[in-house]
C-alpha cells in the first residue's frame, strides 16, 4: 500500500525529486562518482547551481536587481542573520507564531523590535489585520505560512517599509509580487528539498547600510560574491532542489501549483466544516493555511483522538499527530502531496464519523 506522508517537515518530495537525486546519489552527472563525493567546484556541480539559481528566478520572475542564494544553517539561522545584515536601530515585526516569536527574540539582540500585531492572544489562531506598520523601521518581517498553527497570509502586503519574509513552508505554492519584498528566505525541507539548504531572495540595495562589523560567514555579501560557493555547499539537498524546480516547471509553473494547492485545501476543509466529529483550528476561512490544515476533536469527542490516529495509521497515513503546542491533529499537504492522499484522509474521516 502507499504511504500517505503528511509530514511537517522534513516532509513529502516528489517523486521525480525522490528517484533523480537517488540515481545522481550513485552516478552524478555520467562522472561515474556519488554528488555526495564529488567537488562543488567541479563543472558539473558548478551547473547545478547555476540552473538551480536560474530555475527561481524564472519560476518565481525575480527581478534583476536581486539575487538568490542556496545557503546553509535553516531559517533559524536567518532569524539573527537579517537583523545583523539589515537592522540599524530598529524593526517591525508581525507575530503570528512559533517561528515568528523565535525570530522577535533573535533581533533584540540587535536593536530595538516593535510588535505591530500579535495573535497569540488566540493561540495564533488567525491573521492579525487592521495594523500599523512604521515607516521609519529598517524592515518589517513577517511569517507567511505558520507550520505549528496552520494560519497563512495569503496576499502581498503593502506597507511603508521594506518587508522580509519567511517563507519556509509556502514558498512556491503560489504566485507572489517579489517586488513587495526585499528579503524572502525558506528552509528547504517543506515544499523544495531535503533538510540542509536554505533559499535567500535578496533585493542586493537593501544591504551595505548597517556600520557593525559583519562576519565574513553571515554577511549576505559574502554569499553574493561567491555565488553560494563560499564554503561548500549542501550538494544532495542542492541537487534534490534544482529536481524540485525541474518538476515545478515541468508541471505548469507556480500558478498551476496553485490551483492544486486550492483544490486539495478545499477537499480537506469542506470535510472539516462537514464532519461532527472534527473541528478546524483557525475559525476564519480567510486565514487557513493551504500548506498545514490544522484541527481538533469536536467537543464531546475528544476521547477519540488515539483511536482516530490508529484508524488513520490502518490507512497508511503518518504524519497527522498535531504539534504539542497545540494538539490534536496536523495534515501538510505541500506541493508535493497528492490529492488522492488528501482523499484518502477525508475518506477516512467520513469512516470514523459512520462508525460513532
Amino acid at each position: 500500500m502507499k504511504t500517505h506522508n503528511f509530514y511537517a517537515g522534513p516532509s513529502i518530495l516528489p517523486e521525480f525529486t525522490k528517484e533523480r537525486t537517488a540515481e545522481a546519489v550513485m552516478n552524478f552527472a555520467g562522472t561515474g562518482l556519488s554528488v555526495m563525493e564529488v567537488s562543488h567546484r567541479s563543472k558539473e556541480f558548478v551547473a547545478v547551481m547555476d540552473e538551480a539559481r536560474d530555475l527561481v528566478k524564472e519560476l518565481l520572475e525575480v527581478p534583476a536587481d536581486y539575487e538568490v542564494l542556496f545557503l546553509q544553517g535553516g531559517a533559524s539561522t536567518q532569524f539573527y542573520m537579517v537583523p545583523f545584515n539589515l537592522m540599524k536601530t530598529k524593526a517591525a515585526y508581525l507575530n503570528t507564531g512559533t517561528w515568528a516569536s523565535k525570530a522577535i527574540k533573535e533581533a533584540k539582540l540587535y536593536g530595538e523590535v516593535i510588535e505591530v500585531a500579535s495573535s497569540k492572544d488566540k493561540n495564533f489562531n488567525y491573521i492579525p489585520r487592521g495594523y500599523e506598520v512604521p515607516s521609519d523601521v529598517d524592515y518589517f518581517h513577517i511569517t507567511t505560512n505558520n507550520t505549528i498553527f496552520g494560519t497563512e497570509i495569503l496576499e502581498d502586503l503593502d506597507v511603508p517599509a521594506r518587508i522580509v519574509a519567511d517563507m519556509s513552508s509556502d514558498i512556491f505554492s503560489r504566485p507572489i509580487d517579489i517586488k513587495k519584498y526585499d528579503v524572502i528566505y525558506a528552509g528547504a525541507q517543506k515544499n523544495l528539498a531535503p533538510s540542509g539548504v536554505t533559499l535567500v531572495i535578496i533585493k542586493k540595495d537593501i544591504l551595505g547600510k548597517v556600520d557593525r562589523p559583519i562576519p565574513t560567514m553571515i554577511d549576505y555579501r559574502t554569499h553574493i560574491d561567491k555565488e553560494s560557493m563560499f564554503n561548500t555547499p549542501p550538494t544532495v539537498p542542492v541537487f534534490a532542489a534544482l529536481m524540485t524546480l525541474r518538476w515545478l516547471k515541468e508541471n505548469g509553473g507556480i500558478k498551476e501549483m496553485e490551483k492544486k494547492n486550492i483544490a486539495k485545501a478545499k477537499l480537506l476543509y469542506d470535510e472539516l466544516d462537514r464532519n461532527k466529529m472534527f473541528v478546524p483550528n483557525i475559525p476564519n476561512p480567510e486565514d487557513r493555511s493551504r500548506m498545514n490544515v490544522t484541527f481538533v476533536m469536536a467537543p464531546g469527542f475528544e476521547e477519540f483522538e488515539k483511536e482516530f490516529l490508529d484508524v488513520a495509521a490502518a490507512h497508511n497515513i503518518v504524519g497527522i499527530k498535531g504539534h504539542r503546542s497545540v494538539g490534536g491533529f496536523r495534515a501538510s499537504i505541500y506541493n508535493a502531496m497528492p490529492i488522492e492522499s488528501v482523499g484518502v484522509l477525508v475518506e477516512a474521516m467520513k469512516e470514523f464519523e459512520a462508525k460513532h
